[in-house]
């Protein structure tokens, strides 16, 4: 057992219904993605993140949840299940499943429950109110200039609910007890399961204000509730949480290991983009600057470059996000909720292979652990023909054939599109292909990733930003115990030499181990770092301890 497996993991984010179909049904099932394993396995990842695969009405990718002890029926069944965690556990491979506890869907039996009587135990399993509270926040979830609120009226329960996301989506008050015994009951089946812990959805919005939810003393004791429950039932269990926030509400969800193994950092994420349109590193490494000292050891961000939504750009100034979406969502279809853009990677970077080399270089290089999207390791593409953040979800292309070898069915029958034409459909972009060239996109990202576990450092390390002179160069070193990983990325289109000042002694036998192309040898005593047009260098030093 390893308590501290995912400070070096390389973790793969996947829908099973859009996956790999193995019954021929046209949805992705669980049998499929069991015969996926040895594929992901042999491309270096070590854990795969499920989105919800809970009962569901479906109405929100499964994010409306209606039994937390049921599958969702068109993935199979518990039996299925447990056979994936067999089979994962046989090619090394961890299961993290996605936990959305802030809201259920208006279809489950506690929520049904709570709207037939005000005096049932369920009423307050959510938040009620008689009367609409003036001037109420607009709906995140509301396009931009559209007038919803989080209030919603329900006929039969004669009063009004909250719900932070889609009106069938009723946000559960985490502050009754009953409601967080539900939760460990739910965490616990599944711990027993076998999964090696929870990516918790929506984690800020469990504490936000909201009609007479009330919290007796700090509400992020129940984050430490979880954590210790959790670390009871199954001690390298991790919970990696979405917080969206600004860096310095960080702390708050990690905190003195007591609360979160891990966050996303969207932070970071945001300024990449914005590095990426101005061809620039200043604001990532500006970013990166950000980011709080008090991390400690047990602890880690989760760095990625897509995730099953929309590229979020909210933490960006209007202006920033307009630069970004003029660079890359320019037609209005491109963009959402007026903050985000719903376009894959490749796309976004204009399926430029010395960018997308670039972007993936800087996820196995930041400090974090690296999450990949699935289909970003052969540059899948999006369909922006399809509704809302459905435009990247669309089924996995294994191979040149039917359906992209993602299933047999009619193509009718597909849960979701499966892209078939221009420079993104499957004829072009695949797995099959890609496994047999090996100048493809897929075996450079399987070298990359080989390359992140040979120098843990990256996930392990201290972070430091190194002047280099050049607003179009970044370069950083993290530093462990058993050595130090450093890396260059140049964000321009020009080839760049940057002249660094650096303590001599602490670069000496600093080697080059990765990079675009091969470099000459690295020289602490006229210590020069040349990169072509968008290219990168990691260069790694051991220590040797007697």
């Amino acid at each position: 057992m390893n308590k501290f497996w995912y400070k070096n993991a390389v973790i793969y984010s996947l829908d099973v219904e859009t996956f790999k179909d193995a019954n021929g049904d046209g949805t992705g099932d669980f049998e499929g993605l069991k015969n996926a394993l040895p594929y992901l396995s042999s491309l270096g990842v070590t854990c795969i993140w499920l989105l919800p695969i809970f009962d569901t009405p479906n109405r929100d990718n499964g994010y409306d949840v209606k039994d937390y002890y049921k599958i969702d029926p068109r993935l199979g069944d518990l039996g299925h299940f447990a056979q994936l965690i067999d089979a994962a556990e046989e090619v090394g491979i961890r299961v993290l499943i996605d936990l959305a506890v802030n809201h259920t869907s208006s279809e489950h039996f506690w929520f049904q429950e709570s709207r037939k009587n005000r005096n049932s135990k369920y009423r307050d399993y959510y938040i009620w109110v008689d009367e609409k509270p003036e001037d109420p926040a607009p709906n995140m979830m509301a396009e931009e200039g559209e007038k919803s609120t989080s209030w919603k009226y329900d006929r039969t329960a004669k009063a009004y609910y909250f719900h932070s996301f889609y009106p069938h989506q009723p946000d559960l008050n985490i502050a009754n007890p009953q409601v967080q015994k539900e939760i460990f009951r739910i965490m616990h089946f599944w711990l027993k399961m076998g999964v090696s812990g929870f990516r918790i959805d929506a984690a800020p919005h469990m504490f936000k204000e909201k009609g007479r939810m009330d919290f007796e003393g700090d509400p992020h004791q129940i984050f430490r509730n979880f954590r210790e429950f959790v670390e009871t039932q199954k001690p390298d269990a991790i919970l990696l949480a979405e917080v969206d926030l600004d860096p310095n509400q960080y702390n708050k969800y990690l905190g003195n290991e007591d609360q979160m193994h891990m966050l996303f950092n969207f932070y970071v994420n945001n300024f990449t983009f914005l590095a990426f349109a101005r061809e620039e590193a200043t604001p990532l490494a500006r970013a990166l600057q950000r980011m709080p000292e008090e991390i400690t050891e047990k602890e880690q961000l989760a760095t990625f470059l897509r995730n099953h939504d929309e590229l979020n750009l909210d933490k960006l100034s209007r202006n920033e996000r307009e630069e970004v979406f003029k660079a890359f969502a320019p037609q209005e279809n491109m963009q959402i909720f007026g903050r985000g853009i719903r376009r894959r990677l490749a796309s976004i970077l204009g399926n430029d292979r010395k960018k997308m080399e670039l972007a993936h270089s800087l996820l196995f290089t930041l400090p974090g652990t690296p999450v990949l999207r699935y289909g970003e390791e052969i540059g899948m593409g999006e369909d922006l023909s399809m509704e809302g953040r459905s435009s990247v979800r669309t089924v996995m292309q294994w191979a040149n054939e039917k359906n992209g070898g993602f299933s047999t069915a009619a193509t009718e029958n597909l849960i979701r599109n499966v892209i078939s034409e221009g420079e993104y459909g499957y004829e072009k972009i695949n797995v099959s292909d890609q496994l047999r060239d090996p100048d493809s996109f897929l075996t450079w990202i399987s070298k990359a990733i080989d390359y992140r576990k040979e120098f843990p450092e990256f996930g392990w390390g201290r972070n430091r930003i190194i002047d280099t002179g050049s607003p179009h160069v970044l370069g950083h070193f993290s530093k462990s115990e058993k050595g130090m990983g450093i890396a260059f990325h140049n964000f321009s289109g020009k080839e760049i030499t940057v002249k660094l000042e650096i303590d001599e002694d602490e670069f000496k036998d600093v080697v080059d181990v990765f990079g675009n192309i091969r470099y000459e040898q690295f020289d602490p005593k006229n210590p020069k770092v040349k990169l072509t047009p968008y290219g990168y260098r990691w260069m790694h030093k051991k220590h040797n301890f007697l």
